[in-house]
């Protein structure tokens, strides 16, 4: 069904519109501030059409973008042209043939909701070489208590959409098609990411973003 969704989500005109985007230039920052100020081999999962990817191959050596849907990879390729260190592969992450201590730079953007986040990590942190770091931006559900934080939040993503598409509401085909999706969705708190965290990769920094974003950085020990 994720799959399908993303599949069809992929050939919306003009739908790069993503309350991620704000934080992917943070998320970069953060991940070579922990690991240094270049990469080797990376890992890109669920890369979607590869924005990050695209950004991350600046910086590295080799990236490897991975997502379930085709039709995001043929998007991704084709948009990728002219960046000889990238690599896409049509592969579902849950029984691909994940390799030990291959990489030096794990990346994942908006995907984690999606699996068991806890296996997910373990399988991301065995795939670190060691000094590796992991990088995660991801969307948390709201504890009842922070919903204040929508006061702030719902009206700064209505007027980035304007911003950049010069509309206040996305197309009803994408609303449509994203609502759809939502309905299979499932977050966590960030109290729950910490507590996942804690367990799976101990002295991961975790820090809470405004638009419903968090993102964590953890790095492996030599």
């Amino acid at each position: 069904m994720i799959e399908a969704d993303f599949d069809r989500i992929a050939l919306l005109d003009g739908n790069d519109f993503d309350n991620s985007a704000p934080y992917q230039d943070l998320l970069l920052d953060l991940l070579l501030r922990a690991h240094g100020t270049r990469a080797g081999n990376a890992l890109d999962i669920g890369c979607g059409k590869g924005h990050f990817t695209r950004l991350l191959s600046v910086r590295a050596d080799r990236v490897l973008g991975l997502d379930l849907s085709a039709n995001m990879i043929a998007a991704a390729r084709r948009l990728s042209q002219g960046f000889s260190n990238i690599e896409f592969e049509r592969a579902d992450v849950l029984s691909w043939d994940w390799p030990r201590d291959r990489f030096d730079v794990i990346v994942s953007i908006a995907t984690l909701h999606h699996l068991p986040m806890e296996d997910m990590l373990r399988r991301m942190r065995d795939a670190l070489r060691p000094g590796g770091t992991l990088a995660v931006l991801d969307i948390f559900r709201v504890d009842p208590w922070q919903h204040v934080f929508a006061v702030f939040a719902l009206p700064l993503s209505v007027w980035r959409l304007y911003i950049r598409t010069g509309r206040w509401r996305q197309p009803a085909e994408a609303r449509r098609l994203w609502a759809e999706h939502g309905r299979t969705d499932r977050y966590l708190t960030v109290r729950e990411v910490r507590r996942i965290c804690a367990s799976v990769l101990p002295g991961a920094r975790v820090r809470r973003h405004l638009l419903w974003r968090y993102s964590m950085v953890w790095s492996k020990s030599c």
